[in-house]
């Protein structure tokens, strides 16, 4: 089988979720669309894939969620 690879994206003031190349959904914080690629990737599982899953580290000032405020 093949490799599904997720990675959770800054996106605007929020954040998304590439996969395939594009960039999707809108989250407040990378928790969340970590929540979303741990949905999707559970179907990949099923269908034999490879799954990796990439979350940026906190950036300098930045809260650990991503999260302004």
């Amino acid at each position: 089988m093949g490799l599904a690879a997720y990675s959770v994206k800054r996106v605007d003031d929020g954040w998304g979720v590439e996969h395939g190349g594009k960039i999707e959904g809108s989250y407040l914080s990378k928790e969340s669309a970590f929540e979303a690629i741990a949905m999707a990737a559970s179907n990949s599982i099923k269908n034999g894939h490879e799954i990796r899953i990439t979350v940026p580290g906190r950036a300098e000032g930045e809260a650990a969620l991503g999260v302004d405020g």
